[in-house]
């Protein structure tokens, strides 16, 4: 099972300090957490893309090729890209870019987002939004697998036998679909045969059994050997010395972020009832010591599915030292537990 981190280098203010760090502040905090992720033996570390003023990554390949020459063996994804309001070309040659720069550790996750600010931001409507993610995962896909690619375009203007470069070390670049869960997404995942990450970040993970059961289904339906598939979770969490210390540290910042996203989308606020059921084995908090979030991790690859877990921290701004603590928990003590029971439970049951 492999096991990873995903940001999206927020810059809201700190809760214990009420200070907000630069832009390029926690840029190189970032990069600081993937060089620390790949020492500790993590196997992914995912950036996500925004375009507003609280979070400062809007070019994820630019913060993760800053940290490709200057780490080994982890891999590097877009978590997500919003490939609706960006040209597939461009995303395309960014990661194979990145991938040389890493010799062949480049991702793809590719999804609509759940922020809408690029779409006014470069030009596109809204009403639109269906059609210009499938025309233009149609396109990335061709140049996935095509070196010259010829398309034809609603939304993009066609491409008549042009070469897309660079190419990639990898004979093709990872493309995994992003989902918020919805079944649509992962029939069409399944259909396609790519791999799926699902964001568990709310409510019981037990409802994305669903989600894979259709997955897995179209995938069968189209042909695909689902045997090669993979299923990723993004979800958010924490993780430090003892369980009282993390929800300690954690809950005012999940708090302010949740809160302040719950009043753009018309959400209630977030509490702390809310953030302590969701701590629970069956809820989609992983936060808390190394056994309470090890424990939790095997429970969802062994109900859920998943093959791969990335867990989302920090939420909101945190102290760097904090977040750099919690990785280094994860790669160095949670992940062997993972590991060795997944290992263990996936021999026993005739997975492996």
């Amino acid at each position: 099972m492999e096991l990873g981190i995903t940001t999206f280098v927020e810059t809201t203010p700190d809760m214990q300090t009420g200070q907000t760090i630069s832009h390029a502040e926690r840029l190189r905090e970032v990069v600081e957490e993937i060089i620390l992720a790949d020492q500790v033996g993590l196997d992914i570390f995912g950036v996500g893309e925004h375009h507003r003023a609280d979070y400062a990554a809007s070019a994820p390949a630019v913060l993760l090729a800053a940290a490709a020459t200057q780490t080994k063996n982890i891999r590097l994804t877009s978590a997500v890209t919003v490939l609706s309001s960006d040209d597939p070309v461009r995303v395309y040659e960014e990661f194979a870019t990145l991938d040389g720069l890493s010799n062949g550790r480049a991702e793809i996750m590719a999804g609509r987002g759940s922020f809408i600010e690029s779409f006014p931001l470069f030009g596109y409507s809204l009403d639109d939004y269906e059609e210009l993610f499938e025309e233009k995962l149609d396109l990335l896909l061709n140049i996935q697998q095509n070196e010259i690619v010829t398309s034809t375009g609603k939304h993009r203007p066609s491409i008549s036998g042009r070469g897309i470069y660079p190419r990639p070390v990898q004979k093709q670049i990872p493309i995994w679909i992003a989902s918020g869960g919805t079944p649509k997404s992962a029939v069409r995942a399944g259909q396609l045969g790519l791999p799926i990450t699902l964001a568990i970040i709310g409510g019981s993970p037990l409802y994305f059994t669903r989600m894979v059961e259709l997955y897995y289904r179209a995938a069968r339906d189209a042909g695909h050997d689902t045997s090669k598939l993979q299923i990723a979770s993004h979800s958010h969490g924490f993780i430090a010395d003892t369980t009282e210390e993390a929800v300690e540290k954690f809950f005012p910042s999940i708090q302010y972020a949740m809160s302040k996203l719950g009043r753009e989308r018309g959400w209630g606020e977030y509490t702390k009832e809310t953030f302590d059921q969701a701590r629970s084995l069956e809820g989609a908090l992983y936060v808390g010591d190394v056994q309470t979030v090890a424990e939790k991790i095997i429970y969802l690859r062994k109900n859920v599915g998943v093959t791969r877990f990335m867990l989302h921290v920090p939420v909101g701004s945190m102290p760097h030292a904090e977040v750099m603590r919690a990785i280094e928990l994860f790669g160095k003590e949670v992940a062997p537990i993972v590991r060795a029971e997944v290992e263990r439970w996936e021999i026993e049951n005739g997975i492996r």
